[in-house]
């Protein structure tokens, strides 16, 4: 479930009979819950709402899920190989980093 570029896990309780769903990619905890599908969003859209007018009344920067930049520690050996790879392939280092995840993902 998505809305505003926050993204969140639904998962059921059985025994209670509710949808329950936290926000994730983001260190503020951020829950929800609902009966129905249809709770379950609009209580999703509630609390994302709440939570932008929260920050807003603090003056806090919300904390977005992520900021497409990340540091990356692997092997001098891999980096190596990898920076082959993509010069043969004619594309930047961070350009193949990118298309190799993303493929990665994809095929899951």
């Amino acid at each position: 479930m998505k809305y505003k570029g926050y993204e969140a896990v639904i998962q059921f309780d059985p025994e209670d009979r509710i949808f329950f769903g936290r926000v994730v990619g983001t260190q503020d905890v951020i829950a929800f819950d609902g009966q129905t599908v249809d709770e379950l969003e609009a209580s999703f859209h509630n609390v994302i709402e709440d939570y932008l007018a929260d920050c807003q009344l603090m003056g806090k920067d919300p904390d977005k899920p992520c900021s497409g930049r990340f540091n990356l520690r692997i092997s001098p050996e891999l980096h190596r190989q990898a920076v082959i790879r993509a010069q043969v392939d004619g594309v930047s280092l961070n350009t193949w980093v990118e298309t190799a995840i993303s493929t990665h993902l994809h095929h899951k």
